[in-house]
């Protein structure tokens, strides 16, 4: 078996005579003859032997193209192979990333019983679904570093770790003055979720092929999406509104054994199957990432050229506002429906779940629909709007005394809204590539846990001063914005760019065979 990072020789040589050779003089490519080579900001391309020296067409070097800070090589093409145990490794993240995203709804989709248990206020009660923000914005950065140095598998473990260890200790919270007990298990399975929400793109490029990463993101993204929805609807069911303390206690004990139960078996299902990668990467690009000693890799470089990069930065800004306004969604929602339709926690759930549901269908034809058509703008843009429309039907149908009416309404906005995840995620590979998914990710996460703060924080005081109505209004304005915001992202697609100058320069130019390509790689 091949090692990770071997490349796999070509038995033929290329042909010195054919028809167009490019000839290797250590000069500059005219632009005119060879446009197809054109990247934004390279200039005075040139090909150069590995210790700088112009190459012969005779070298037996494989010749790479430097230009500035980056380098585009030409190289063969390496041996590529698909895995059926892809698969695996992503249901089983995405089981461990449902895990994690149900205990951040367990409280909140029934804060009223939560409150009256533990004897606690509306902020308090926000707290235990807004430490799962907060915990992500100082540890992303660590988080980001660890995983471009140790890799997929370290990361997936330690954050199963976290999330088994804070689901133990809410075992020990279930009496009316262990609040803090409860509050400490939350606050270390939020330590897990900066180990889960920037590895759908990491892993889908990892192990798959070109014409199904989108898809593997979206089903990365979507086991999240139906954590939430299991945080919707079972709670309810587990943990009814009674008045005895006693009684109420053994149900919330019960939902915690359970909670318990298959976090710990999630944890040792990781350690014993999940794996870091392929013995043969499954695309060129990922051949090439191999390639790449870790030295010549600098994080704080990477970090710098991302915060430089205006079409991305507008995007992080855009994902965070769409990202945020729907962790402010599900956490006030318990509230929303309380407040028109007195006693239905059971169906505040089901409203809930209808939105994840919902948003699950949509992350899934967003990733199919990006694999077939590349349209990353476009889509991008056409979901953003439709989540700002979905999100005004939504807010002044609530209150028309008519469940039927908000359950279509809230499957409207959660299909736009929650389809919006991947394709935020696939978007920022796009404009940031060759950069780390991880990192790209990262900071787009990063963004949504800051608005998803504010917005909570926000709106939970214009609810309680002007009405439900005034808090979502507040939602849409921003929503707004966002939309207005990705009309003018440029759409610098890089890594198409570079798979389609590949293809042209393999095309045209007659000694370069079928299993020549044109790779960037990051320095």
């Amino acid at each position: 078996m091949p090692q990770s990072n071997e490349v796999v020789s070509r038995s033929a040589e290329m042909s010195k005579s054919s028809t167009g050779a490019l000839e290797h003089r250590g000069e500059p490519f005219p632009s005119k003859a060879n446009k197809k080579l054109m990247i934004p900001g390279m200039s005075s391309i040139s090909f150069l032997g590995g210790g700088g020296s112009p190459l012969s067409p005779s070298s037996p070097s494989s010749p790479n193209v430097e230009a500035g800070g980056d380098r585009v090589g030409l190289l063969s093409r390496v041996e590529t192979r698909l895995y059926h145990r892809r698969w695996v490794m992503l249901f089983l993240f995405s089981a461990y990333s449902a895990s994690n995203a149900f205990m951040w709804l367990q409280y909140g989709i029934i804060g009223n019983i939560f409150m009256h248990f533990y004897h606690i206020d509306t902020l308090a009660l926000d707290w235990l679904s807004m430490i799962y923000l907060a915990t992500y914005i100082p540890l992303i950065v660590p988080v980001m570093w660890m995983l471009d140095r140790r890799g997929v598998r370290e990361v997936v473990l330690t954050g199963a770790a976290f999330n088994c260890i804070g689901a133990c200790i809410k075992l020990g919270s279930t009496e009316p003055y262990l609040f803090w007990v409860t509050f400490l298990g939350q606050f270390v399975c939020s330590v897990g979720t900066v180990f889960v929400l920037g590895i759908p793109p990491r892993l889908a490029s990892v192990w798959f092929g070109e014409s199904e990463v989108s898809t593997a993101c979206s089903i990365g993204v979507l086991g999240n999406q139906l954590g939430i929805a299991i945080g919707f609807l079972v709670p309810p069911i587990l943990v009814p509104n009674v008045e005895d303390m006693n009684e109420l206690a053994h149900h919330i004990r019960i939902m915690f054994y359970i909670t318990a139960g298959v976090a710990t078996l999630l944890f040792v299902l990781v350690v014993i199957v999940f794996q870091e990668q392929p013995e043969i990467p499954p695309t060129q690009s990922q051949a090439t990432a191999r390639s790449i000693p870790p030295e010549e890799y600098s994080y704080v470089a990477s970090i710098k050229r991302l915060l430089c990069n205006k079409p991305f930065m507008l995007l992080v800004i855009t994902y965070g506002l769409n990202v945020g306004c729907f962790y402010a969604v599900s956490t006030l929602l318990n509230r929303m429906i309380i407040e028109y339709y007195p006693g239905e926690e059971v169906n505040a759930g089901r409203i809930g779940l209808t939105i994840v549901i919902a948003g699950m269908v949509g992350s899934l034809i967003c990733g199919i629909w990006l694999d077939r058509t590349k349209t990353y703008k476009q889509t991008t843009l056409a979901v953003y709007l439709m989540s700002f429309i979905g999100m005004i039907v939504f807010t002044f149908t609530l209150d028309l005394g008519h469940l039927w009416v908000v359950f279509i309404t809230s499957g409207a906005l959660g299909f736009f809204m929650t389809g919006y995840l991947p394709l935020g995620f696939e978007f920022a590979v796009e404009l940031t590539y060759p950069e780390s998914e991880g990192t790209s990710s990262g900071l787009l996460n990063c963004s949504a846990q800051v608005f998803g703060i504010i917005f909570i924080i926000c709106q939970g005081k214009i609810i309680d001063s002007f009405g439900i109505q005034a808090g979502n209004i507040f939602l849409c304005a921003f929503l707004l914005i966002g939309t207005i915001m990705t009309g003018v992202i440029k759409s610098d697609l890089r890594r198409q760019r570079a798979n389609t100058l590949a293809k042209e320069e393999e095309h045209r130019n007659g000694n370069v065979q079928s299993s020549d390509i044109l790779t960037e790689a990051r320095l």
